[in-house]
């Protein structure tokens, strides 16, 4: 299976490729485009709609501003959409957040942090962790490998008393 990755706008690219290299780093392909719910709402419907076909099981959609890509993508998909709201205009990101997250009942889009590309990747290939097993013990290794770097830490502050 693949994720998806559409970005709003290729000015979402440097924020987003944290999402394309972690995907990688899990052995899951990842195809990335651009396409706009509102200014090529035609583009995303047909992106989302012949995705499956293409082997697409997760949808990763980030956008700033309005940040209706999301709920666009959504609401022409049973399968998981991923939002991603980003830090683009003088809110801080709170309206892309907001926009994101605040979907109608029925229709819904699991929302990270802003700018939370990475982890948006991390919640996809979760989803499809439950169908590989290989990707669920690579999910297991990664989480050992953040304990561990947590304890250096912890041994580290002890060791400035």
């Amino acid at each position: 299976m693949k994720v998806l990755i559409i970005i709003g706008s290729d000015s979402d690219w440097p924020v987003m490729k944290p999402a394309a290299e972690t995907l990688k780093q899990f052995g899951v392909e990842a195809e990335v485009t651009v396409a706009s719910a509102h200014r090529t709402p035609a583009r995303v419907e047909k992106l989302v709609k012949e995705a499956p076909e293409r082997g697409v099981g997760v949808f990763i959609a980030a956008a700033g501003g309005a940040a209706h890509l999301a709920g666009v993508v959504a609401s022409h998909t049973v399968l998981p959409v991923i939002g991603v709201p980003i830090n683009a205009t003088p809110l801080n990101g709170m309206d892309a957040l907001l926009a994101t997250v605040q979907m109608p009942s029925g229709i819904p889009v699991a929302t990270m942090a802003v700018n939370g590309a990475k982890n948006a990747a991390l919640f996809a290939v979760q989803i499809l962790a439950g169908q590989d097993a290989r990707l669920a013990e690579k999910l297991k290794e990664h989480r050992a490998t953040l304990a561990k770097e947590v304890e250096k830490k912890a041994a580290y502050v002890a060791s400035q008393l």
